[in-house]
């Protein structure tokens, strides 16, 4: 373990033990925790102390390396908020229906007042 290296945000490493490459996402100094997300998009926080202890080379980022899932995470959300505008719409329709129906019973019955 004689490769020391501090986590830089946006680096990519290689944890030279579990032939794992990664990337720091982020390091908060007051909780003493680093973000960092593998190539297969698996999210991990770990400890400073945790940090010390691995044996790692800076390297470069992986070949077809796409992005992080936080920017996938996103678009899905985007995608469940149209989602959700959509079931709104089809409820919305459900009620002018069911309003139709009353009217439509309202008709069948006529005028009470005839009877």
């Amino acid at each position: 373990m004689g490769r020391e290296h501090d986590p830089i945000v946006g680096q990519w490493y290689e944890n030279l033990e579990e032939n794992e490459a990664f990337q720091v996402l982020s390091v908060d100094e007051d909780s003493e925790m680093i973000e960092i997300q593998y190539e297969d998009g698996d999210i991990e926080e770990i400890d400073y102390e945790t940090w010390q202890e691995l044996d790692l080379e800076k390297t470069e980022e992986p070949e077809g390396w796409t992005g992080s899932d936080e920017e996938y995470e996103d678009e899905d959300e985007d995608e469940d908020e149209d989602w959700d505008e959509d079931e709104e719409d089809e409820e919305d329709e459900e009620d002018d229906e069911d309003d139709w129906d009353e009217d439509e019973d309202d008709d069948r019955y006529g005028d009470r007042d005839d009877y």
